[in-house]
Order: C-alpha cells, then sequence, then structure tokens
C-alpha cells in the first residue's frame, strides 16, 4: 500500500520515533506516550490508505497521539489533579529543544540502567526503529508471547525511573553506549536482511540506523568502536546496489556484479576502520567490520582472502561467544579448509540456534559443496520452510529444484 508514492508503512515507520520524542517531550512519560504513539500509528494505517495521506503527516501523527493522551489524563484527573493538562488541547506539534536529536535521546532512554540488555534492545528497536513484537520476537528467536511480556515490563520500569528526556550525562553515555550500539546493529541488520516480507531489505530501516549512527560518532568521535560500527554499516551497504536483481531477487555474495559496489562508501569504511584499529582497543565491530573490508577489498569473489576472515572469525568467537558467529565460521572454514571443515563446526549448532532458516541454509550450501546432493536438497527446503521473508524463500525453493533437476544433458 502506498500513499503519494511512498509506502505508507515506510513512511510510518521513519515518523515513528520523530512523533514519540516529540510526545514524550510534551508529557514527559515515556510508557503512556509510546502507547498513544502507537494508537496513532495504528489510525494512520487504517485510514490514509483510503483516505489519503494529509499534507503533514508528523503533525497528524502528533496530533492524534496528543489526543490519545488527553484522554488517558481525562479519565485519571480525579485521582491525579491533572485537569490543567488534560484541558491543554495542542494547536500544533511541540517543537524540539534547539539543536535535539529526539531520536537519540529516546534510545539512551530505552537504553536506561534499570533495564537488562535484554529488556533495553527490543524497546529501544520497537520505539526507534519501528519494530513489530513479532519482528522482535523472530530477531532475539522467543515466543511472541515472550516478547511482548519483555517490552511490557520494560516500558514500566523505565516509567518507574521518572527519567527526564534529555540526553544523559557523560558517564551515563558511556554506561549505556554498549546497549545502543547494539540497538543501532540490530537495526541496521533488519534493514539489510528483514526477517519477513515480500522484500529482501528495507532500506528506511538501515539508513536512519546508518544516521543516528553518524550522530553518535559525532557526539563520541575517539570511541573506536562507535567507528567500527560505523565502518561496518557502510561496508557493508556498499553492496546493496548488486544485491538484488531488477526483479528484487536475492543475488548471493559469489555472483553479484562487484562494480556495481558503491566505492565512495567503502573508502570511507576502509578510513573508518583503519583509523580505529590502529587505536589498539579491539572490540566486536571493529572485528566484524575488518571482515567487511576484506570482502569489499576484493575484486573479485575468487580473490577473496578466506584464510584472513577465517582468522578474523576465530578472534570475534572468542570475543562473543555468539553462535551466530560460529555459523559464519564455518563458511570462511569451508572456503579457507574445504566443505568438511565448515560442516564440522555446525555439529553443536543445532542445540544453540535451534530450527533456524539460517543453520538449514548454510548445512545445505556445505552439503551441496562436498556432494551430498540430496542432503543439500532437503537443507534449502528447510531452510525456506523456516524463513518469513518471501524473497529469500523464493531463492532458497530455487535452490533446492535446480539441485533436484540434476545436471543438463549432453
Amino acid at each position: 500500500m502506498t500513499t503519494g508514492g511512498r509506502s505508507t508503512e515506510g513512511l510510518l515507520r521513519g515518523l515513528a520515533p520523530q512523533v514519540l520524542g516529540a510526545v514524550v517531550r510534551r508529557y514527559g512519560n515515556f510508557a503512556d506516550a509510546e502507547d498513544a504513539v502507537q494508537d496513532a500509528l495504528l489510525a494512520a494505517a487504517t485510514t490514509w490508505p483510503t483516505d489519503g495521506e494529509p499534507d503533514d503527516p508528523r503533525a497528524w501523527l502528533i496530533r492524534v497521539a496528543s489526543r490519545r493522551m488527553t484522554d488517558r489524563f481525562r479519565s485519571e484527573a480525579a485521582r491525579r489533579r491533572r485537569e490543567d493538562v488534560a484541558a491543554a488541547e495542542p494547536v500544533g506539534p511541540p517543537e524540539p529543544a534547539p539543536g535535539a536529536d529526539d531520536t537519540m535521546i529516546l534510545m539512551f532512554m530505552c537504553c536506561h540502567p534499570s533495564l537488562t540488555a535484554a529488556s533495553a534492545i527490543p524497546l529501544t528497536l520497537r520505539a526507534v526503529g519501528g519494530l513489530t513484537t513479532w519482528e522482535l520476537a523472530a530477531a532475539f528467536l522467543v515466543p511472541e508471547a515472550t516478547m511482548a511480556q519483555r517490552i511490557s515490563r520494560a516500558k514500566a520500569k523505565v516509567k518507574a525511573s521518572g527519567a527526564a528526556f534529555a540526553l544523559p550525562s557523560p558517564d551515563e553515555v558511556t554506561e549505556r553506549l554498549r546497549s545502543v550500539l547494539h540497538v543501532l546493529y540490530l537495526l541496521f541488520n533488519e534493514g539489510y536482511a528483514t526477517s519477513s516480507g515480500p522484500d529482501l531489505s528495507r532500506k528506511d530501516l538501515s539508513g536512519e540506523a546508518i544516521r543516528i549512527t553518524r550522530g553518535v560518532r559525532a557526539a563520541l568521535p575517539t570511541d573506536p568502536e562507535v567507528a567500527g560500527l560505523l565502518a561496518l554499516m557502510l561496508l557493508t551497504d556498499a553492496r546493496r546496489p548488486a544485491r538484488t536483481r531488477a526483479d528484487g531477487e536475492l543475488v548471493p555474495l559469489a555472483d553479484q556484479d562487484r562494480t556495481l559496489w558503491d566505492q565512495t562508501l567503502i573508502a570511507e569504511g576502509v578510513a573508518l576502520i583503519t583509523g580505529a584499529l590502529r587505536q589498539g582497543h579491539v572490540g566486536e565491530y571493529q572485528v566484524q567490520a575488518a571482515i567487511a573490508a576484506v570482502h569489499d577489498q576484493a575484486g573479485r569473489y575468487a580473490d577473496t582472502d578466506w584464510s584472513e576472515i577465517l582468522s578474523l572469525y576465530n578472534l570475534l568467537e572468542a570475543m562473543t561467544g555468539s553462535p551466530m558467529v560460529t555459523l559464519n565460521r564455518a563458511v570462511a572454514a569451508a572456503m579457507a579448509l574445504g566443505p568438511n571443515a565448515g560442516l564440522a563446526l555446525l555439529g553443536g549448532l543445532d542445540e544453540r540456534i535451534g530450527d533456524h532458516h539460517r543453520l538449514h541454509s548454510v548445512r545445505a550450501h556445505l552439503l551441496e559443496q562436498a556432494g551430498d546432493i540430496a542432503g543439500a536438497i532437503a537443507g534449502f527446503e528447510a531452510a525456506a520452510a523456516r524463513t518469513a521473508n518471501q524473497r529469500e524463500q523464493h531463492y532458497l525453493t530455487t535452490r533446492a529444484a535446480h539441485l533436484a533437476s540434476g545436471p543438463p544433458d549432453g
């Protein structure tokens, strides 16, 4: 569904953090404001496709959300003595403080120290990235009901903290920075490789992640992990033009036309990661950016230095212990040492990752390389059945069908 040549969903996702920031700034209650903004977004998604997009979508959303807040205050007026707030109907959208970036303030507010990372990160992705509860549950490999409860508890804690809508002190920024960077990392990933829907990616989400990370980089220019994360995003996003065909279908890395890669982004990303690594305080985002740089600097897929990539994944796995890193290390091991080396690393991942489509997909690719065609077909079919992204599903189904058809005659 589109309005004015734009996707209604994409427009609302982009406006969500701006509207939430404006409403929280005016009313000072994050939990209630977040609920009110969700109501406004739902109203827009329901009415705009048929009634048309308003002249000022942001102001429309703020006005509707403010009315929801007014209704809440009115219902509690007798007990809380807030008749004066309830009676004050906003005339227009509240203006942010001069020079303030409401999105960044929202991020640091959601990453409040009273919250665990498991609560702060999905709350921020919902408030800033506009991800649904289902999308968050899929990203964190938990049931949707569990994620809904986690977000609800996180909102209650932020409300109870009485946190002001303002950037925290420098000490508090440092304390919350790790969670903020992880949120931006996940937001970019959801934009670059969308977990569900008809499109392979969402440029609005990855673009917003890059924009905010540039803001964090400007605020903390000497932090090597901030630079590393920005470099990782730029080096990855540089491949976007070659990642899909004209019809939107996925093009794997091995088959991409590298002349389409954005060399300006690659140069900026390489400069960022080079400078960050020289500082001598290596973190996980810097290592991931270094891996991306090795890929981007190879003129052809065959020229990729897989031994270097494998060494970097060994380091990254030691840093994080992440099963997804192990999965990627298995791919690098297969490329550097042969498919059986990669398959050996997949053995212990079933219990750690569960029935995730990426595990089935990687195993299928490695089985194909090892000559186990029947196993590869079963793996591709299993992966296709477990992904909610339609483009990825089509690619996996096509791979299985291609293998099942056997080599061409003659």
